[in-house]
């Protein structure tokens, strides 16, 4: 086991009781990436040995959120699988064989109240339309929503505080984005005064880690070619209801395989920032975690 698994203890939640549930994205078909993907869904692509998504989902775990809706669509039977088997495969276990079957666990392992639904939102369905598609089982609570391909050591704790603090229905986490070339500062002479490889670039970018209010589901439709990150969160934007939180530390998006490869390699040297996140505490009760029906 990853040296990280023993320090688990030390950084886990306060409580057991969840505080809100998130919406994972599990449907693309993760094109860039071929080499992993053709066989399986991208959520599924192993870090270390475990799905990204199980990644994914115990970094949200660190901050007490342990209720999760996951939109499937590509490959989708495989997600189902893999929780379907999540207890034979995660501990020993004993069969009694025949007409009277029965299997019994003999260890408990750390996902045990974890809550996990999972949805078929559509071969194609777009990300706003997998989204809205799911309200059934999210009602009138806040709610988050991220890809099921990106990491960070965000300090979800922080965000939501800034998400009640500017009362708004959206916030979204951004970035500051890396260059993909060195960029150079070369003068008139073709001298090379200065050199950075990938430097961070000007401006923030749309890191995929939203703290939703309710509300925003007026926003989305059920229809396929919804986009999430078009007409809804422009809708909100012009509507001054987005807000932006800045985080300044890690955040990897697993969206080629040569990207792949190098969250492995972070993993395997001991050197995984999703694992250890910021973090600071989230209130129990919140002023608009559940709003009022009519």
């Amino acid at each position: 086991m990853h040296t990280a698994c023993a320090r688990w203890s030390t950084c886990c939640s306060v409580t057991n009781q969840p505080i809100m549930k998130a919406i994972i994205l599990c449907g693309g078909l993760g094109t860039r990436m071929r080499e992993e993907t053709e066989y399986r869904p991208k959520p599924m692509v192993d870090i270390g040995g475990r799905p990204i998504l199980w990644h994914i989902l115990k970094y949200y775990a660190h901050f007490d959120v342990r209720d999760f809706v996951l939109c499937l669509g590509y490959k989708g039977q495989m997600i189902k699988d893999y929780f379907l088997n999540y207890e034979a495969m995660n501990a020993d276990f004993t069969m009694s064989l025949g007409r009277l079957s029965a299997i019994s666990y003999h260890a408990a392992h750390e996902e045990q109240d974890f809550r996990v639904t999972l949805s078929d939102t559509g071969a194609t369905t777009m990300t706003g339309g997998r989204v809205a598609r799911v309200k059934k089982y999210i009602g009138r609570e806040r709610f988050l929503v991220t890809y099921g391909d990106g990491l960070t050591d965000l300090d979800l704790g922080a965000a939501l505080r800034f998400h009640e603090a500017h009362g708004k229905l959206a916030t979204v986490m951004t970035v500051r984005p890396t260059s993909r070339f060195g960029v150079m500062d070369v003068n008139g002479d073709g001298k090379v005064d200065a050199f950075a490889e990938k430097p961070a670039l000007e401006g923030w970018v749309n890191a995929g880690y939203f703290i939703f209010e309710p509300e925003v589901f007026d926003y989305l439709s059920i229809d396929e070619s919804c986009v999430l990150e078009r007409e809804p969160l422009e809708r909100l934007a012009a509507e001054g209801e987005l807000m932006a939180y800045r985080h300044d530390g890690f955040f990897f998006a697993m969206d080629t395989y040569r990207e792949y490869q190098q969250l492995n390699a972070m993993w395997d040297n001991g050197k995984a920032p999703w694992w250890t996140p910021r973090k600071t505490a989230i209130a129990r009760t919140t002023p608009r975690h559940v709003l009022k029906t009519a």
